[in-house]
């Protein structure tokens, strides 16, 4: 498949350009051990501003060739900063006698862009190759190693990031089954819960990486890939703007709007500015930027407000009943408040109509274009005399099933009289014996949840992941409430495990807790005293009473217990999709 660029004759997986992130795809994500050598930024040239336009009006007019030099069109080049002398590579070039080149996608303002192999884990890459001497070399270092250091496998990672021979390279990952966000869109709108996937996901992951610091500046279409098993993942963090030299009085809102754009063109498949841009038609000029339910018919009415809060939040949406998104922390809020959207039912193919029997059936001859009926013989009559010992043998049967039943009942009768006489008479009431309280005996009646709370004392802060937990309780399987991720199934050697505390309003019997997890999951159940007034704050405020495993398991102690506390402690994780492990508690049900 060809890039969507009309003057472009790269295919869709390798054209960095035409990505407008400066980044290939990647393979599965392995955090390197090699050194990040960044020299000392204190001497290093000023960086001149520059406005990103292709965020800020939706143009998009880089479409160079990777064969020659050409300046870049975005407004990112400082006209002061001197032409760059760009060192001799070609394909079949090791660096650092481990990175082999293999094709260089672009050449653009002084570095290039290469699909090359990992010779040492025998692995495609990506690399991102500069001359020492370039006006970005220490600002690109410094992105490279932040973004490392994040580790978050919901971006693409960076792999190493050295200065060697008056040469900088950067090398990331190279994901060969992912499809760009643009071809996605180049196929038409998206349906309401691969959208509200889309929203959700990249929220998720921007307002993680502005929580440390990381900001994205270029987040396009082109920047943003989804896997073969539905995850997003996003590209360039940090590197792509320090390559390009773009900077932002305010990031946040700039990331934001991006998401916002991106989400806008989910569902209408229009770039929500007047200028074409990313293989998408802008809006009509002169009209302003219009809901997307106005622009196409059918459009989901939250994605489209969720859409607007994104992008007009400049205090135009004063009028509107929400208020808009400048960060991405806030548009994840948004996002979560929201109700869940469903994935389409499948749909099937209706059922072969077989032709009905009848007189004739029809014959069909190769080259006939009549057809003629074939009349079907009728079956045999039946004889006189084998209708008369049908019916003898019927009666005889019938006969030997009620004899033979008369026979059992009268024995039975007769031993149950035998057995009733020798019963002796019941002891007077004195004589019974006590069996105890009868709240001892399990009920199975369904206990109402008052709140469920997140736990984990193990941490810095003693939740794990507040948000969704009501999902855990909600009665309906298809959501859940999950966990952060951890690199393995023992949550990464860092804690025993966590959990969440089930709060039943009042002190219960508890005869058992049923636990839907997505995905095989190890768990324990623990209980608080029944004195406990408060919810415990610590593990050893609760006591082991059952434990399992598996995705649909049945928590039941020996014997009932009386608590208002309850604990369902997840002890082992499953892998989830991206490599990753983590928890998911999809419904907790307590029986009596």
């Amino acid at each position: 498949m060809s890039c969507i660029a009309a003057d472009c004759g790269h295919n869709w997986l390798g054209c960095w350009l035409c990505a407008t992130d400066g980044e290939a795809g990647t393979t599965v994500a392995e955090r390197s051990t090699a050194a990040v050598d960044v020299a000392d930024n204190s001497g290093k040239k000023p960086l001149t501003a520059h406005a990103d336009k292709a965020t800020a009006d939706g143009a998009d007019r880089s479409h160079e060739t990777a064969e020659q030099p050409v300046p870049d069109t975005d407004g990112e080049r400082s006209g002061a900063e001197p032409a760059i002398t760009r060192p001799e590579l070609h394909s079949g070039h090791k660096l650092a006698r481990r990175y082999r080149l293999e094709e260089c996608i672009t050449r653009l303002d002084g570095f290039s862009s290469w699909r090359a192999v990992d010779e040492k884990l025998r692995r495609a890459v990506g690399v991102h190759i500069l001359p020492a001497d370039h006006p970005r070399t220490r600002s690109v270092l410094a992105a490279a190693r932040s973004a490392a250091l994040l580790g978050d496998p919901r971006f693409v990672q960076v792999l190493d990031a050295v200065e060697e021979n008056d040469l900088v390279y950067v090398v990331h990952e190279w994901l060969p089954d992912a499809v760009e966000l643009t071809t996605l869109l180049a196929l038409g709108p998206m349906e309401p819960h691969d959208a509200y996937q889309l929203v959700d996901q990249l929220s998720q992951a921007m307002a993680a990486a502005h929580r440390e610091g990381l900001s994205h500046l270029r987040l396009t279409p082109g920047a943003v890939l989804r896997t073969s098993t539905g995850q997003y993942r996003i590209r360039g963090l940090a590197v792509n703007a320090a390559l390009r030299g773009i900077t932002a009085e305010r990031p946040q809102r700039t990331d934001t709007e991006a998401i916002g754009a991106l989400l806008y063109a989910a569902l209408t498949q229009r770039w929500p500015y007047e200028n074409d841009a990313h293989g998408l038609s802008g809006l009509p000029k002169g009209i302003g930027l219009l809901p997307p339910d106005q622009v196409k018919a059918g459009v989901h009415r939250g994605l489209s407000e969720l859409a607007m809060r994104a992008l007009v939040n400049d205090g135009a949406t004063a009028s509107r009943q929400e208020p808009p998104c400048t960060t991405p922390d806030e548009l994840m809020k948004a996002v979560a408040a929201m109700p869940r959207i469903r994935p389409p039912e499948p749909t099937f193919a209706p059922p072969h109509e077989y032709p009905r029997p009848g007189y004739g059936r029809t014959a069909l001859h190769p080259g006939h274009a009549a057809t003629q009926s074939v009349p079907i013989p009728p079956a045999p009559l039946e004889s006189r005399a084998g209708r008369v010992l049908k019916w003898t043998v019927s009666a005889l049967l019938i006969a030997a099933l009620g004899l033979g039943s008369w026979q059992i009942a009268d024995k039975m009768l007769g031993r149950d009289n035998t057995r009733g006489s020798e019963q002796e008479a019941p002891p007077p009431d004195g004589d019974k014996k006590n069996d105890g309280p009868k709240t001892s005996a399990r009920t199975g009646d369904p206990v109402a949840i008052s709140t469920v709370h997140d736990f984990d004392p193990f941490g810095g802060d003693p939740t794990e992941n507040s948000r969704n937990i009501g999902r855990s309780h909600d009665g309906d399987p298809g959501t859940a409430w999950q966990t952060d991720w951890y690199a393995s199934r023992d949550f990464g050697r860092l804690k025993s495990g966590l959990g969440v505390i089930v709060d039943l309003g009042s002190v219960q019997q508890i005869g058992s807790v049923k636990v839907s997890f997505l995905g095989h999951t190890a768990a324990d159940l623990r209980v608080a005293p029944e004195s406990s007034a408060v919810r415990p704050t610590a593990l050893s405020g609760f006591t082991q009473v059952a434990e399992g495993s598996g995705t649909e398991v049945s928590l039941t102690p020996d014997k009932p217990a009386r608590s208002r506390y309850v604990l369902v402690w997840l002890t082992e994780l499953p892998q989830d999709f991206d490599g990753t492990f983590r928890g998911k508690i999809s419904e907790i049900k307590v029986t009596g």
